[in-house]
């Protein structure tokens, strides 16, 4: 499980918004097996990946589709809700994953404290930061940020697997573009990168 760090969406049922036919509610018996590849996974799973399986072993005239899943991760999260439990299931870079709640995250954080070695340095975030907000972006781009080389960094991060090579820049010399990967999305718990704060909510936080 992950921490969550922003606050839960109120709903992630896109059927009835959007003003499709209203799926049904799945069984308790199936929303039991989305739990069930969900707990046992170690990422963030898509729509399709639960599904299958699921329509797979179930006979069923009324195979469960992206609208019912939708249903039955709300019905489970009111469920977790009620009993005071202390995760909810989230969309997580593009799919979806059971994530602890924000509450917990000191208690967390104290279990991991032996992970500290393994944390990203101020440097590494700072150009981890540049590389979310300005992609792609080139490395001459970030060192004319940062004012400073910058090579090392980027090299870390691409080891990490945060940053990756998304192509080459249309000038003299086509230098590589960097951006973020599917696994800095999963780090930060953002769905996608509309869900990064804005600067200015970021200095804010920092000033208080």
């Amino acid at each position: 499980m992950s921490t969550q760090t922003e606050p839960p969406p109120q709903s992630m049922n896109s059927a009835q918004d959007s003003g499709a036919p209203e799926a049904t509610t799945p069984s308790p018996s199936t929303r039991a097996a989305i739990e069930a590849l969900l707990m046992t996974a170690d990422r963030p799973i898509k729509a399709q990946a639960i599904i299958d399986p699921i329509n797979l072993l179930e006979s069923s005239d009324d195979p469960i589709t992206p609208q019912s899943l939708d249903i039955a991760i709300d019905a489970l999260n009111v469920d977790y809700s009620a009993s005071g439990r202390s995760f909810r299931i989230e969309r997580v870079a593009a799919g979806y994953r059971i994530m602890t709640l924000s509450d917990y995250a000191p208690v967390v954080a104290a279990m991991h404290r032996s992970r500290a070695g393994t944390r990203l340095t101020r440097t590494q975030l700072e150009t981890l930061s540049i590389i979310a907000y300005r992609q792609p972006v080139t490395r001459a781009e970030l060192e004319n940020i940062r004012g400073v080389a910058c090579g090392d960094i980027v090299r870390a991060l691409m080891d990490r697997q945060l940053v990756k090579i998304t192509g080459r820049a249309e000038v003299l010399g086509r230098p590589m573009l960097y951006g973020t990967t599917p696994k800095f999305l999963d780090t930060f718990g953002l769905a996608n990168l509309k869900d990064l704060p804005k600067p200015e909510e970021v200095l804010n936080t920092q000033e208080q």
